[in-house]
């Protein structure tokens, strides 16, 4: 097949770690090179940040990725970039005029309306994946939400459009039939792990003879680090290792001080941005990696971890629901005291990470490697494909 991914503001290969650069671009990444690996053309097409970028890399054998142009080349704030999704959507319609792609997979909310203007009138389908949606970003962070104004009903709109909708969780699909998408055009796949390389074996980050605790991503208030920070007050033996943003970051600096405000600030230790490769060793380094999120699409970094064979306690959100639960400890968000109680627990008991890890390590084996979300992937555009094939030949007949 000819796919087209479609990813604006997530580069496959921008650095992971900004406010905009998380677990879709490693996504998107690791999807197009997997469907890749499977014989498939890949083509991802996400916006043009810099004037000096080219029309089309080669990122592997039979993926390429092209950056669009659409708005100003520059790096713009996601939020920011609904009124270029046209210019995306005509600059694809135009491209694609000649040669369609088989299939195009959308992902997140402005890339879908990107995609159905350039699919339309060209009769290929298109698959939607959102990775957040606007319904659970406003429930949480209310009128902190800096969204457009009309995300919500374009989410839907654009999920009654689609001709598959791919949610990455069970916690994502009941949010998707409360938008009023059907449920028989709703799939579900999870978000993938590389487990050549997050695996249980493998170099280790130095470390001192103290217990360590790990918090990595991105460093945004949604992701619930404080909470951490706010735990950490009564576990006097732990250090707090926190990986993601910059020094000079908003939420850097207010968790620094945070942690100065409670007498934390030699035991809490802010890394900044980690390099990729480096961040098996660090998660290997630990006693338990904790990722307390407010919400979660899906969440990667849980995932790694147990693919590390690193015991994870997480909020009892989203994804964490399907891939934490029944290998790791939930526990409620925004919750200190929980989360106090659950790293006293397991911090002090080898016995118990131990368990943990080994049962982490197995359901990632089975059910998140990239080869299995691929192939799973993959069945949503044959199933596309044929309903399409089907409804041709009604017309037809």
């Amino acid at each position: 097949m000819r796919i087209a991914l479609i990813s604006e503001h997530a580069s496959p290969l921008a650095a992971v770690g900004g406010v905009d650069a998380g677990g879709q671009n490693v996504h998107v990444a690791a999807l197009a090179a997997a469907l890749a690996e499977r014989g498939h053309e890949v083509t991802v097409h996400t916006r043009r940040t810099d004037a000096g970028q080219p029309d089309r890399v080669p990122a592997g054998p039979g993926l390429t990725v092209e950056h669009v142009p659409a708005g100003p080349p520059t790096a713009l704030p996601k939020d920011e970039l609904l009124p270029y999704m046209t210019a995306f959507g005509a600059h694809l319609a135009r491209q694609w005029a000649g040669r369609p792609p088989d299939v195009v997979h959308a992902h997140f909310w402005m890339s879908g309306l990107a995609a159905l203007t350039a699919a339309r009138g060209l009769g290929v389908p298109v698959v939607q994946t959102f990775h957040a949606l606007g319904t659970v970003k406003r429930r949480w962070q209310g009128a902190a939400d800096t969204s457009p104004p009309g995300r919500i009903a374009a989410e839907a709109g654009i999920g009654r459009r689609a001709g598959a909708v791919v949610a990455t969780c069970r916690d994502e699909v009941g949010e998707l039939l409360r938008m009023g998408i059907a449920a028989e055009r709703i799939a579900v796949v999870p978000c993938g792990v590389d487990l050549g390389i997050f695996r249980p074996d493998g170099p280790v980050a130095p470390r001192g003879p103290g217990p360590r605790v790990l918090s990595i991503g991105r460093l945004v208030p949604r992701k619930g680090v404080d909470t951490v920070v706010r735990a950490l007050r009564h576990l006097p033996e732990a250090e707090l290792l926190i990986a993601g943003g910059a020094p000079a970051d908003e939420e850097s600096v207010r968790l620094a001080r945070l942690a100065d405000g409670y007498g934390l600030s030699d035991r809490v230790h802010l890394l900044g941005s980690v390099g990729r490769a480096e961040v098996p060793a660090l998660m290997r380094s630990a006693d338990v990696l904790v990722t307390v999120p407010w919400y979660e699409p899906f969440g990667m970094v849980p995932v790694e971890a147990m693919a590390c064979g690193v015991p994870v306690i997480a909020s009892a959100v989203g994804g964490h629901l399907d891939t934490v639960a029944g290998c790791g400890v939930l526990v409620p968000p925004r919750r200190p005291h929980a989360l106090t109680r659950a790293l006293r627990e397991l911090l002090s008991r080898p016995d118990l990470r131990a368990s943990l890890a080994a049962a982490g390590a197995r359901r990632v084996r089975t059910r998140y490697g990239w080869p299995e979300v691929a192939a799973r992937t993959e069945a949503v555009y044959l199933d596309v494909l044929a309903a399409r094939r089907a409804r041709i030949a009604v017309a037809g007949g």
